[in-house]
């Protein structure tokens, strides 16, 4: 099983949101799940690959090649495979998951959750989506998507398209009892 890692690339960011993300990579690799992830070395990008190779996880990086530059891109992948777009490497990463874990992150990150979502949605795909609320870090944003339920813009069904844990082993648990695998 690979599953796919949404997160931010910031360094700049509370040691809480770190520990949980380094944790989760080190339950995904403890548990042999392959991590696919868009490269970078930093942020929780970074964690979620350092705690993954603690257990020999294999890691696989996916990244443009303009981000080929000193200190980017994490160099000890399993793998690494390089794009010439940004959207061609969202496509190798959903096509190489069979699920998708979100942590907190900024622009980048919101709009990768809300791509594979909105595909979820129009059945182009059925994988399992989690989000890891990391000190309630996703709570407005499930408040904002009750809210558009709410107002009739989308269903409220859609809204059983992702999980929200605040436990990474909780969550690699329903990635794994959702997948088609």
């Amino acid at each position: 099983m690979k599953l796919c890692l949404f997160g931010a690339s910031s360094d700049h960011l509370a040691s809480a949101y770190f520990e949980a993300v380094n944790l989760l990579g080190k339950e995904m690799g403890r548990r042999q799940i392959g991590l696919v992830f868009g490269g970078g070395a930093t942020g929780l990008m970074g964690a979620a690959c350092r705690g993954a190779a603690e257990y020999g996880g294999e890691i696989i990086g996916i990244a443009p090649r303009f981000f080929q530059q000193d200190g980017i891109l994490f160099q000890n992948c399993s793998q690494m495979i390089f794009t010439d777009t940004m959207r061609e490497r969202k496509q190798r990463m959903e096509d190489l998951s069979d699920g998708f874990a979100v942590v907190p992150g900024g622009i980048g990150t919101l709009e990768e959750f809300f791509e594979i979502f909105t595909l979820r949605q129009l059945g182009r795909h059925h994988k399992p989506i989690a989000l890891l609320n990391v000190n309630g870090y996703f709570d407005k944003l499930v408040e904002l998507l009750k809210h558009t339920v709410s107002e009739g813009f989308m269903s409220d069904q859609v809204l059983q398209f992702f999980g929200i844990f605040e436990e990474p082993g909780q969550l690699i648990d329903y990635l794994i009892e959702n997948s088609e695998d």
